[in-house]
Formats: C-alpha cells, structure tokens, sequence
C-alpha cells in the first residue's frame, strides 16, 4: 500500500519542495523494505522471541506490507528452526528469506528447511577480519564456496551481505562484490555495521556500489544508529539508488538498533514524495505486538508509533487541539493514531472545560480554576496524569 498524501492530512512546509531537496530520487518505482526483526532485531541486548512471537510477527509483517521478512538463523536453536520452518510453511504475501553465514553448514540448514531466498554474509573489513582471524584471500573463498553451494542446492535468490562494507577497504569491497555476482549471487547489501556513515556518504557509496555492481543488480541498505542517523542514512541511500532498506520494527537492533523501518517509510513518503510499500496505518499494532513479545516499552515520544504523538497535556497546545494542523505535522490517521486530551500538571483551563465536554460533564465557567487546580496539585505532587474517573470524582466535588 502506497501512502496518499495531500494538503488535508499533511501539514509539512513548502521548504522542502526545493529542487535541491527533492533532485536525485527515481520515484519511478517504490521503496521496499527488507524486514530483519527476527534475526538482527533479536540481537538486542535481553531479548528472545519464542517460536510463536517469531511466527505472529512474520505474519503482522506481511499485513504492514513489507516485501521480504528475514525469518531467522536456524543453527542458532532449535526453536529458531521451528520459528523458520513454520513462517515458511504459511506461504505468507512477503518473501521470506534466510539468514546465513558464508558456511556450507548454515546453507544447508536453510537447504533442508526449503528457503528459497537466502541472504549470506562475511566481513570485508580488516577491522573484523582481523577480529575473525580472516585474510582477504579467505574471505573471498568463503563467500564464493557459500554462494555457488546455495546455487547449486537451487535457491533462487542469493544477496551478498559485506558486513562493515563502510569501513572496508573499497578496493577489495569492490573485487568481493563482484566475486559474489560471478558465482551466483544476484543482489547485494551495503552493511554499515557500526553505524558509522554520514548521510552524504552513504548516498555517494551507494552510487558507486551501483557503478560497480550495474544496472540489473538490486543494491540494498542495511544501517544502525549509532550516531541518531539511521533515517537519514536510509534516506541518502534511497537518492543514492538503492532498491531495498534493510531495517527493523521500533529500530531495535544492536547497539543502538537498526534503522526504524516505519520512521524511514514516513519520512520518504512525506517529505520526499518517494512511493513507498507499506501500509502505516498497521505500524502501531506490530510495534506493541514487538513490544510485548520482547518485553520491552518505547518511548512515548518515539516518532510514528509513540502513545503520546497526537495526545496533549499542555493547555496552551490543547487551545489548539481543534485545529490539528497548527499542532501537528500530519494527521493521526497516517498511522491509525487516536488524538486526545490528557490532564496533569501542565493543563490549562481550557483543557478542563474540553474534557468536561468529551466525559459530558457540566463543569461550571467559575468552577474549572478550583477544578484545574486540583487537578494541576495531583500532577505536580504525584509525577502523573489525572486519569478521566479521578476528574469526574473531582468534578462530583467541587461542582
């Protein structure tokens, strides 16, 4: 699903419609993701997803419209095996696609469980060859004898993944990259491990990877955040021609997580006009579900999926709340949001009087100062919001 925009439910600036900001994107064809909750997002520190959270959140995925889910890395339990051989198994929208190291074991783990797509990686940069005990020599033979083993074995798809490709010597990431293409892979990634990358660098890397590899090789993105730029990384790579961004749900990850898949989607398609498949509108109910099975909470704040984006405590914004444009940058619905007053500490009298009327209740003109003021002690006291039956009990009291 395409996201449709228009005056009536973005509330953006002309600014951004400058032709030295929108210049540079093929907007011939959409931007597609490349889901990696399952296996780079479950390397956040603490996290384990069961079988079952694994196979409800591949299917959540295909309902947000995203065009190929990482299933997982079966050698790592037997429960990730089940987990990947059941979201196989369901024959879901998206393509789902294998984990692998440049292994013939980890191939042959995704070989005997019927993956048809496979994703393989190996180190390229001297950084982590060094850590791995690799030579350059050895790096390519692996990522060549795992690739032509997943060929021969008939899967249809291999993209070679050249993890710390943005720390590698761009000589030899060159000479792997078309090793890779040479003996059977048809894709390749542009891994920025340690998330390291300024935008404008990853743009013009990615046009070179592009320059190397040609025309009729897919070239995706995979970034982390390390330095808060994982959207802004996604978004250069996307001017630099990359066909896929590689993310997660909630930006979970190592570190620092991985770029936020939803974030990237909204920025393209609002302040670039870049198509886009996803459906946003989805994208609050897999980041609780992600939430839940990983035990864990986002900040309320968080763009696209945050509790309090369209909820307002504020008096001075509440005046404003019937106007949402003067308020907010796009309309909640974009994301299946629900806009609404909350009361504490910072409320204003205007605030009283629109939640008497959202409760129906008949709050007196020359009342809602005592009103607001009890209301304003329990959030000043206590740290807290006042929740809709304590201010119908304050209102039974003072009114």
């Amino acid at each position: 699903m395409t996201i449709k925009f228009s005056k009536e439910n973005l509330w953006t600036t002309e600014l951004n419609d400058a032709p030295e900001v929108q210049a540079g994107f093929d907007r011939t064809r959409p931007v597609r993701f490349y889901d990696t909750t399952l296996r780079d997002g479950e390397q956040s520190v603490g996290v384990s997803f069961s079988t079952e959270d694994k196979f409800q959140i591949a299917c959540k995925l295909a309902e947000l419209g995203i065009g190929r889910i990482e299933s997982g890395f079966p050698r790592v339990s037997e429960d990730d095996t089940k987990a990947v051989r059941r979201i196989l198994d369901a024959k879901l929208s998206s393509e789902i696609w294998g984990f692998a190291r440049a292994m013939i074991a980890d191939v042959d783990a995704h070989i005997e469980l019927g993956t048809e797509y496979l994703l393989i990686e190996i180190t390229t940069s001297d950084r982590k060859m060094k850590a791995f005990g690799f030579t350059r020599e050895k790096v390519v033979q692996r990522a060549v004898d795992a690739i032509k083993h997943a060929k021969d074995a008939g899967i249809k798809k291999v993209n070679f993944f050249a993890v710390d490709s943005t720390r590698s010597d761009l000589a030899y990431l060159q000479d792997v990259y078309m090793a890779a293409i040479e003996h059977g892979a048809e894709e390749v990634s542009v891994v920025d491990t340690i998330g390291v990358c300024a935008p404008e660098v990853v743009e013009r890397l990615i046009r070179q990877v592009k320059g190397w590899v040609g025309p009729n090789i897919p070239v995706h993105w995979h970034g982390h955040n390390d330095f808060g730029l994982a959207t802004a990384a996604a978004i250069a790579a996307v001017r630099g021609g990359a066909s896929w961004i590689q993310g997660t749900i909630n930006g979970m990850g190592e570190r620092a997580g991985n770029a936020d898949i939803c974030e990237v989607a909204l920025a393209l398609s609002a302040l670039y006009h870049m198509p886009v498949e996803l459906d946003l509108t989805k994208a609050r109910e897999i980041s609780k579900l992600v939430q839940k099975a990983g035990k864990y909470t986002v900040d309320g704040w968080k763009p696209v999926v945050g509790d309090f984006l369209f909820t307002r405590e504020s008096g001075g914004v509440v005046s404003q709340f019937h106007i949402p444009e003067a308020i907010e940058p796009y309309s909640h619905e974009i994301v299946g949001a629900e806009r609404k007053i909350v009361l504490g500490k910072k409320s204003g009298l205007v605030s009283i009087e629109m939640k008497g009327k959202e409760l129906g209740l008949n709050i007196p003109e020359d009342k809602r100062g005592a009103v607001l003021a009890v209301v304003k002690d329990i959030g000043t006291k206590e740290a807290r919001l006042v929740s809709d039956a304590e201010f119908k009990g304050i209102v039974q009291r003072l009114c």
